[in-house]
């Protein structure tokens, strides 16, 4: 044992140097592979994103209809008619045409590279009042106010965060009293009876990095639903469904993508919590 010992050290001792490069190459390479995988994961879901499935966006606007009914909290925004939002993730801004007139709209989001896109998308929604992109994931938005946020909206996006539980604490901290959180999100596959494979394809995607390699860091074995439940809200009124693949058929990616790679994200779930 000694004698490895001593080898190790005497290799690392006549290489230092070299050791010292190599690490530094190692950094940097690494940088720039997350730098090129941001770039692609903006473009491809703005490639995803350009034309919408029917299915989906009346799925979405039966989910955020109540939003035109809530009231702030805040007595300026109450005279004006208005709510505050915050979206997490807002990505290319695929769910302003369902919220309401006047509302305003702060939004975070961890990769850059979607500004240009998220840009371009809001200069079509003159009704909302929609403020520059805050460069950060919902774990580390510290810069949000307390208290400050009518409703808080999340499509697609926990199951990319770095530590769910702790973006959940910061969404019930800037949420308003009686706040709502609105979300819609892919899971594990919820029913074991029929759909063990997939569910297996699920973690081993997953547990291999094969999944969040591809697609900026998204997981696909989370139970989110379970853990809305568990994270302080006052009440959580959720459910488990399967969404349709129709935005897939219009990006010219193909059915074989719709009918076998693409079904690790079809269960889902959906629901709205208040703080």
């Amino acid at each position: 044992m000694a004698e490895v010992d001593y080898s190790i050290a005497k290799f690392l001792g006549d290489n230092w140097f070299l050791i010292i490069i190599a690490l530094i190459a190692l950094y940097y390479f690494k940088k720039v592979f997350n730098d090129l995988r941001h770039r692609y994961f903006a473009w491809f879901m703005y490639i995803m994103t350009k034309e919408k499935s029917k299915k989906i966006e009346e799925m979405k606007g039966d989910h955020f209809s109540s939003l035109s009914s809530i009231v702030s909290n805040n007595p300026e925004l109450r005279k004006e008619n208005a709510i505050k939002i915050l979206e997490i993730g807002v990505g290319t801004g695929t769910n302003f045409a369902h919220y309401p007139q006047n509302c305003r709209l702060v939004v975070v989001d961890p990769n850059p590279h979607f500004a240009s896109y998220y840009n371009d998308n809001r200069t079509k929604f003159g009704n909302i009042h929609s403020e520059e992109i805050i460069v950060c994931g919902g774990e580390d938005m510290d810069m949000v106010e307390s208290n400050s946020i009518d409703v808080v909206v999340m499509t697609l996006v926990l199951c990319s965060v770095t530590d769910v539980k702790q973006c959940l604490k910061q969404i019930i901290r800037v949420l308003t009293p009686g706040g709502k959180f609105f979300f819609i999100e892919h899971v594990r596959d919820f029913d074991s009876e029929k759909h063990g494979t997939r569910q297996k394809i699920q973690d081993f995607l997953t547990t291999f990095q094969i999944w969040p390699t591809l697609f900026d860091g998204c997981y696909l074995d989370r139970k989110t639903l379970e853990m809305v439940k568990d994270a302080g809200f006052s009440s959580v009124e959720g459910e488990h469904l399967y969404v349709p693949l129709g935005q897939l058929e219009k990006t010219g990616l193909g059915p074989s993508i719709q009918n076998f790679i693409f079904q690790v994200v079809t269960p889902h779930a959906k629901g709205i919590a208040t703080k």
